[in-house]
């Protein structure tokens, strides 16, 4: 029996229907939580909105020249980027040199294993509330033992000079986040076919060899992922430093996202110039991120 054209047409948007369905949910919170959140955003920064007046009308692009005009700007800048390297550079390392120990299945790697990921499970705002006491010379017990070993001739605070409060920082995010970095590398080892290393070996190729020649190669999507959600995360850092810092001393760890949360709400208490900072940070992200993700894709071409 021969089916008619109508009844093709008939399944077809049948399908259709069941399609948008099953996209819909998605597809409504994607809308609500981030597709109207930033056209709201973007009406505020072309907007003069305080925080406790509410709409005043357009001021464009006056919110934008205070944005980048801000004494705290091009420093905070500075040094979200400078955090973002050196938090990628360690991450992505000890993730994969950690993936790269433990890759194999036995009892005391799958101890190394929960060892090195039990960190991830813990949020970061209670990790850093965690090591703000560890590092408090009052309470806590690091400066104590360093005391008490002779490596240290008075209470060390770990956080009272920009480079002290930087690496103690660097030194929790990177306890708090390798382990999920070593099993996102990890999946990628494992995903590499047994096969095409053997090969390697057999051709004469050597450990070092195998690994720049064929796992590296291998695992760039796996690199690629850890580094995107790494640089994203470095430059909206927030928690880490607003509780272990404040952004001092003297602002020099304050990052571009706190520079925004003190505009709209500690003494400027300006919404449009913290929207135009949300935006700019907003257009470097993408732009970042699609430079990353071209740069590796082209690298795969290669």
């Amino acid at each position: 029996m021969r089916t008619t054209r109508p009844a093709l047409a008939a399944v077809a948007r049948r399908r259709a229907l069941h399609g948008w369905a099953y996209a819909a949910p998605t597809a409504l919170l994607v809308i609500g939580l981030f597709v109207l959140p930033v056209l709201l955003v973007g009406q505020m920064s072309f907007s003069d909105w305080p925080l406790l007046s509410g709409n005043q009308g357009v001021n464009a692009p006056q919110n934008y020249v205070d944005a980048v005009g801000h004494r705290y700007f091009w420093d905070s800048v500075v040094f979200t980027v400078k955090y973002t390297v050196i938090a990628t550079v360690l991450l992505i390392g000890l993730g994969l040199g950690f993936a790269l120990l433990v890759q194999e299945s036995s009892r005391w790697t799958a101890v190394l294993r929960t060892s090195i990921l039990v960190p991830s499970a813990l949020g970061l705002a209670s990790a850093s509330l965690l090591f703000y006491a560890l590092y408090s010379p009052q309470v806590g017990p690091l400066s104590p033992l360093l005391q008490a070993l002779g490596l240290a001739d008075g209470p060390v605070t770990f956080l009272g000079t920009p480079d002290s409060a930087l690496w103690s920082t660097v030194f929790l995010v990177v306890w708090r986040f390798a382990g999920f970095y070593m099993l996102l590398l990890m999946v990628g080892l494992q995903g590499i076919p047994h096969e095409v290393l053997e090969a390697a070996r057999m051709d004469g190729a050597n450990r070092w060899q195998t690994f720049v020649s064929v796992t590296l190669p291998l695992l760039r999507p796996s690199l690629a992922l850890c580094t995107v959600l790494c640089v994203t995360g470095s430059l909206l850092a927030f928690d880490q430093f607003y509780i272990l810092t404040k952004g001092g001393p003297d602002n020099s760890t304050l990052t571009v996202v706190q520079l925004i949360y003190n505009v709209a709400f500690q003494g400027q208490n300006d919404l449009g110039v913290a929207a135009a900072l949300s935006i700019v940070v907003l257009v470097v992200l993408v732009v970042v991120n699609v430079a990353q993700l071209r740069a590796m894709r082209t690298g795969r071409e290669d």
